[in-house]
């Protein structure tokens, strides 16, 4: 019998009532290449791509040694060449490979042509280009056959790879010593102690990253304002009752599985509301991922949400998958969900209805198992009314709201905010942290902050790189901060208006605090002459000695 000879019909078996599945004698189980395609890229971003190609090398090798194993226990193979041929077919009727018509195998001077990869297909789809060849697996699959089949150490080494935009992969195997030192970089990779080493470092990485978290919760907690509530642990600072209820909400919004619809102006923090949520919840293991749905052209969108078939449109050169499926297990947060088109709102309905998606191009639903958490700054009710939102959408995310009020609406909240921003800042910026001084709290405080919490955070950013100590002085601050006037309900608390003459005065001693007591800068300002300004000051108690 020759390896050509082999038919997947006679080697693989199925036993239905046992619920088995045996290749050449050998239990066997099928797995979908996407799911796999998906292990690499997860283990690529946990333990790096040299811990990675170690573990998926070593993986194949065993495959490939198993193979070997139940092929001699249940074959007839007439030579020793049809030993070492059948490992190309095994893998090809395996689904892994196709070979170039006529090659040879990797032990021959040429090496095995490959034209068609799994693995570099997968690479391709999650991972995009690669600098080097990635077809570990399948090297790995070929060096523990052949060493099984020839009784003896052999390295398959990838010198050519489809992952790499090369026209085909090329697989060449030889003994160490054959190798000599071409092998040397590839060996540690078939190695228990290069898997263990870095095994090791990622999880002295891991490590690392733990104690990061825990001191920058720390660091949260420290710089909280004295009577608040401790930080939450997503990373919120909330002191306003009006903050609180909405964090409480989001916790207990976490432990089922509905739509979640996060509402309020730019900036107010609606993503971090959604890792809360996603932290939380039962899905936390999973993946959390975030896609700006006015931030990619219309033509682009479907693509990105659903995914598309190669040949949908110009330029869709491989299949791709969209962001439902890639968060699947967990949980996909849709920012800015009211910028959709009318088309896409149609589609994203459907996909929340059935917990399908389609991708472009094709005719095939595939189900997606993703916890939705949506957000916008728009007044979708208003949008609906407007006939530019779909109402049956509108309800559908709708399921739960959290409305996060502006920054000018929770001003407890400001300077517990500005002293965890400035912390944050100063420690990426390898500077000590700062304190702010009464007159820079005065100003935030006054300030409206239209930008909400996003620009709080730059401005916090701004003053620890302009302050000259450690402290950070009002001249530290953004203008708009420093000229603050006091809110427009700023007044006595017994309810009484403030008199013309309160706000002039604070109005004039602000000016004059911003100009560091500067007179005559202070009454440009005012657009008053400096004799005014002495006038106003002495009636104030404030005029210098003479």
């Amino acid at each position: 019998m020759r390896a050509a000879d082999l038919d997947l019909s006679e080697l693989l078996t199925v036993d239905p009532q046992a619920g088995e599945l045996r290749f050449s004698g050998a239990r066997a189980i099928l797995l979908d290449a996407v799911a796999m395609g998906l292990l690499r890229k997860q283990l690529i971003d946990a333990l790096g791509a040299a811990a990675a190609r170690a573990i998926l090398t070593r993986f194949g090798f065993a495959h490939g040694f198993r193979a070997a194993e139940a092929a001699r226990a249940e074959l007839a193979l007439e030579s020793d060449e049809e030993w070492r041929n059948a490992g190309g077919r095994i893998h090809t009727l395996q689904g892994m490979i196709r070979l170039a018509p006529g090659a040879d195998g990797p032990l021959s001077p040429e090496g095995a042509t490959v034209e068609a990869s799994y693995e570099a297909e997968q690479h391709l789809l999650h991972l995009g280009h690669a600098d080097a060849p990635v077809c570990w697996t399948l090297a790995g699959f070929a060096s523990g056959y052949l060493s099984c089949v020839e009784g003896r150490d052999i390295y398959v080494i990838e010198r050519r790879c489809l992952g790499r935009g090369d026209a085909s992969c090329l697989f060449a195997g030889r003994t160490a010593e054959a190798w000599g030192a071409e092998i040397e970089p590839h060996l540690p990779f078939f190695q228990e102690d290069r898997l263990d080493a870095s095994l090791r470092r990622a999880a002295e990485a891991l490590g690392r990253a733990e104690r990061r978290l825990k001191a920058r919760a720390e660091t949260l907690l420290r710089t909280a304002a004295a009577g608040a509530r401790a930080a939450d642990p997503g990373g919120i600072v909330a002191s306003s009752p009006a903050m609180q209820r909405v964090l409480e909400l989001a916790r207990r919004v976490a432990q089922v599985d509905a739509t979640v619809l996060v509402t309020g102006e730019s900036g107010t923090g609606k993503e971090r509301v959604a890792r809360l949520v996603h932290d939380a919840s039962p899905r936390a293991r999973g993946p959390l991922l975030a896609i700006n749905c006015a931030a990619i052209p219309e033509p682009l969108i479907e693509s990105e949400l659903f995914g598309h078939a190669r040949g949908a449109f110009t330029g869709a050169a491989r299949d791709r998958a969209g962001i439902f499926e890639a968060a699947a297990g967990g949980t996909l947060f849709l920012d800015e969900v009211g910028d959709l088109s009318a088309g896409v709102q149609v589609k994203l309905l459907r996909t929340l209805q059935t917990r399908e998606v389609r991708r472009v191009g094709e005719n095939r639903s595939r189900a997606v198992d993703v916890r939705v958490v949506a957000a916008t700054h728009r007044e979708l009710a208003a949008e609906v009314s407007a006939g530019r939102f779909r109402k049956d959408l509108y309800y559908r995310l709708n399921v739960i709201e959290l409305r996060l009020p502006p920054l000018r609406e929770r001003r407890e909240d400001i300077l517990p905010l500005a002293r965890a921003l400035l912390a944050q800042a100063a420690a990426r910026m390898r500077r000590p942290a700062p304190r702010l001084s009464p007159g820079a709290a005065d100003r935030l405080v006054r300030y409206a902050w239209p930008g909400n919490v996003r620009e709080l955070e730059n401005a916090m950013e701004r003053a620890v790189a302009l302050a000259e100590g450690r402290r950070i002085e009002a001249d530290d601050l953004p203008e708009e901060a420093r000229s603050a006037l006091p809110p427009p309900d700023a007044g006595p608390r017994d309810g009484r208006a403030r008199t013309l003459g309160d706000v002039e005065k604070e109005h004039i001693l602000a000016a004059l605090a911003r100009h560091g007591g500067n007179q005559t800068r202070t009454a440009a300002e005012l657009g008053i002459g400096v004799s005014t300004l002495y006038r106003k000051l002495k009636e104030y108690g404030r005029a210098p000695a003479g």
